[in-house]
C-alpha cells in the first residue's frame, strides 16, 4: 500500500543555522559488515561517480519574490530552473479548516513568468469544489512556462490541463500512458503509473512502472529502458543537481532496500544495494546530491519505541557517486531523529539536516551523530531551483547549498485567519 506523507503541521521560523562542532553523545552505526555495497570508498573518483557538478549548482540560493496577498491557501507549488513557476491555490468560503461545512472552494492558479517581481493569478482550468470533497488537485511544473494540473491521478477517468505559455492557455487531456521514451527529456518529471492490472489504483496494483510526463505535451510515456528494483519502484520526480535521475525499491535477489541511478537520462542504469539494518522491505528510500557526498534516507516501519508518523529506519551516504554505500545512522527505539519529511538536505564537509515530525537534526560529520536544531516541521523537496522547504502555512525557503536559505511567503492572508 502506497503511504502519503502528511503535511507539516506547524509553523517553523527558517533561520539559518551554522552547525558547530559539537554533537550529542552516542554514535550511529558503521556500516553493514559482510552487506555488498557496505563499504565507504576514501575518494570520489570511481566509475560510479558523477563528473563535476554544474557552475552554481551548490551556490547561493535563488531568491524568489513574495507574494503573500494572494487569495486563499496555496497546496500545490511547483518551479522551474529559471525562477518561473506554478501554483494551485484554493479559497474556500469561512475557515478553510471547517471542511464538513458546505460551503465551495473556488481553485485558482499563480503563476510567477522569469524575472518578474510578483506572482499573479492567471485563469484556472479548475471547476469549484464543495468544502467536503477536499482539494485533490495537482500539479507538475514541466520547464519554464510549461505545467500540467491533474485531477483524478492518472488512468483514463483522470482529467489533466497542459499549458505551454505560462497558464495563459490550457488544454484539456487525459492521464493515460500512451506509447514509450527511450530517455527522459530535460523539464520531464518521472513518476509511475499502473502496469498490471491496468490503470489499477496504488492500493490495488500488482506492478508499477516509471513513467515520464512530457514537457512537449504533458503527456505520460513508459520510460523504455528500467532498473530491476521490484514491483513497486519509486522515482524521484525531479533530477538532481549533477543531472542524476534516481529511483529506489528492492534488490530482486535479498529483498532488502536498493536504489538506482542514471547519468544517461534514463538510457542506462547502475543498481547498488544498501547496507539496510532490516530484512524486510521498507517503504522507499529518499535519496539527495550534496557537494560532496549522496544520501539516501531508509524509509519503512521502525521496530520498538512508540510508533511514529514517516518512520526512517537509517540514513546512508555514499562519497562515489552511489557505487557504494556506508550506513551512517540507524534509527533506535528512542535515539532521535526518527522520522524524516521529504528528502534529507546535504551540506558541504559532512552536513546533513533531516526535517523530523516535531523538529530538525543536523549532523557535521555525515549523519553519524545529529543534534536538535528546533522545534516544528518542516517538508523538503527537490525542485530544478534546489531544495525547497514548505513550512505550515505559506511559508517556503530554498537551498541550494544546504546551509544558506532564501525566503519567500505564497497566499498568506487566509493562513493568518484559520
Amino acid at each position: 500500500m502506497r503511504r502519503v506523507v502528511g503535511a507539516a503541521g506547524a509553523v517553523v521560523a527558517l533561520v539559518l543555522v551554522v552547525l558547530t562542532g559539537c554533537t550529542e553523545t552516542g554514535a550511529g552505526a558503521g556500516p553493514g559488515a559482510g552487506s555488498p555495497g557496505a563499504s565507504e570508498s576514501s575518494g570520489s573518483g570511481s566509475s560510479g561517480a558523477a563528473g563535476p557538478p554544474p557552475a552554481g549548482a551548490f551556490g547561493a540560493p535563488p531568491r524568489l519574490p513574495s507574494s503573500a496577498g494572494l487569495p486563499g491557501w496555496p497546496h500545490s507549488l511547483g518551479l522551474a530552473r529559471d525562477g518561473s513557476g506554478f501554483a494551485l491555490l484554493a479559497e474556500c468560503a469561512g475557515d478553510r479548516a471547517a471542511y464538513s461545512g458546505s460551503g465551495v472552494c473556488r481553485q485558482h492558479v499563480a503563476v510567477r513568468d522569469a524575472g518578474a517581481k510578483e506572482w499573479v493569478l492567471r485563469r484556472s482550468p479548475l471547476p469549484d469544489i464543495r468544502m467536503p470533497d477536499g482539494v485533490s488537485a495537482n500539479l507538475r511544473v514541466l520547464g519554464p512556462g510549461r505545467a500540467l494540473v491533474e485531477n483524478g491521478g492518472a488512468g483514463p477517468d483522470s482529467r489533466t490541463w497542459f499549458t505551454r505559455d505560462g497558464g495563459r492557455n490550457w488544454r484539456a487531456g487525459d492521464g493515460r500512458t500512451v506509447g514509450t521514451t527511450p530517455k527522459i527529456p530535460a523539464g520531464a518529471v518521472l513518476v509511475t503509473d499502473c502496469a498490471a492490472p491496468a490503470a489499477a489504483g496504488p492500493d490495488d496494483c500488482d506492478r508499477e512502472r516509471l513513467v515520464v510526463v512530457s514537457p512537449q505535451d504533458g503527456r505520460r510515456r513508459a520510460l523504455a529502458r528500467v532498473p530491476l528494483l521490484g514491483a513497486h519502484p519509486r522515482p524521484a520526480e525531479q533530477p538532481e543537481p549533477d543531472g542524476s535521475w534516481w529511483v529506489s525499491g528492492t534488490d530482486p535477489l535479498s529483498g532488502r532496500a536498493a536504489v538506482a541511478v542514471s547519468r544517461d537520462a534514463g538510457r542506462s542504469w547502475q543498481v547498488s544495494r544498501l547496507p539496510s539494518p532490516a530484512t524486510r522491505p521498507g517503504w522507499f528510500t529518499a535519496v539527495a546530491v550534496g557537494p560532496d557526498a549522496v544520501y539516501a534516507a531508509e524509509m519503512g516501519e521502525l521496530t520498538g519505541g512508540e510508533p511514529v508518523k514517516n518512520p526512517m529506519r537509517a540514513l546512508h551516504r555514499s562519497l562515489d557517486g552511489g557505487r557504494t554505500w556506508q550506513r551512517m545512522w540507524t534509527t533506535g527505539p528512542e535515539r532521535e531523529p526518527r522520522t524524516l519529511l521529504g528528502l534529507p538536505v546535504p551540506g558541504p564537509g559532512g552536513r546533513v539536516e533531516l526535517g523530523g515530525e516535531l523538529s530538525g537534526y543536523g549532523s557535521v560529520d555525515g549523519g553519524r551523530t545529529f543534534v536538535r536544531l528546533g522545534e516544528g516541521a518542516h517538508f523538503t523537496r527537490r525542485t530544478p531551483l534546489g531544495l525547497l522547504r514548505e513550512s505550515a502555512p505559506c511559508q517556503y525557503a530554498l537551498t541550494a547549498d544546504g546551509v544558506r536559505w532564501s525566503e519567500f511567503l505564497l497566499a498568506c492572508e487566509d493562513a493568518k485567519s484559520s
